[in-house]
């Protein structure tokens, strides 16, 4: 996966978490999580483990504990 590749997809992540702040806090990691499971692709899923696998730099913290919930892809 190349580096632009992994910025981008931490981007997409974080701005679902920032827009699920705005919402009561009680579903804000199931709501990330269930977008990333209805609108990512599971090429995109399976991107979005192998960096949080090395440590998910930048990712939120929201987004690592949705990531508990989000549907991990069979490796490629």
């Amino acid at each position: 996966m190349s580096h632009d590749t992994t910025e981008r997809l931490v981007r997409m992540a974080n701005q679902i978490a920032t827009f699920f702040l705005s919402q009561p806090e009680s579903g804000r990691i199931e709501g990330v999580a269930n977008h990333i499971n209805k609108f990512w692709e599971p090429r995109m899923r399976r991107e979005l483990f192998e960096h949080i696998d090395k440590g998910g730099e930048g990712l939120m913290p929201m987004v690592i504990e949705a990531s508990r919930t989000i549907k991990r892809p069979i490796a490629a």
